[in-house]
Order: C-alpha cells, then sequence, then structure tokens
C-alpha cells in the first residue's frame, strides 16, 4: 500500500544545495512548499540546482510532481533544493511506492 511521508528539508548556507533525503526511496508523487517564514526563494531541482537555478519557490508557493500518471516513479535521492538565504526551509510530501 502506498502512504505518505513528509519532511522538512533546511538549507543552512545559501548557495549550497542541499539533498532532501537520502535515500533511494522510490515515490509515486511529491510535493515541495517553500516554508511561509522564508525570507527569500527556494529553488528545487536535481544534482546541479543552485540558487537562482532550478525551480523557484517563494514562501507559501508549492509545486507538484506526480510521476504516477506517466506510470513510473521517482527517487527521493535525485531532488535538491537551494536557497538565496541562510536557513530558508523546503517542507515536502512524498506518497511512496507501494
Amino acid at each position: 500500500m502506498a502512504y505518505p511521508i513528509t519532511g522538512t528539508t533546511d538549507v543552512g548556507t545559501a548557495g549550497s544545495r542541499v539533498q532532501i533525503d537520502n535515500t533511494p526511496r522510490r515515490v509515486l508523487s511529491i510535493t515541495f512548499r517553500g516554508r511561509l517564514g522564508n525570507t527569500g526563494k527556494v529553488y528545487i531541482g536535481g544534482s546541479a540546482v543552485a540558487a537562482n537555478a532550478g525551480f523557484e519557490l517563494g514562501p507559501g508557493e508549492a509545486i507538484s510532481f506526480n510521476f504516477s500518471s506517466a506510470f513510473v516513479s521517482g527517487v527521493m535521492n535525485d531532488f535538491y533544493v537551494d536557497a538565496e538565504s541562510n536557513g530558508d526551509d523546503v517542507d515536502w510530501m512524498a506518497i511512496l511506492w507501494p
């Protein structure tokens, strides 16, 4: 059975990408949301993501990736986040592959 997991990834130092999870867990979908208290934008992407180079989310903005609609899955450790400001966070929720 598929089930959700949640987490928060903190970017302690702006300009230093952080892997959201270091496990190769497969996911059916994943949603990212910039924490409301962030002072800058965060960037979602792969291992090449950087501040000002990735999918940009302002505080409170969100994006979802639904892999199951394409009959595939994503992998948790493929996602990274970076930020414009030290200490900004990304909240995420993923539906794990059963």
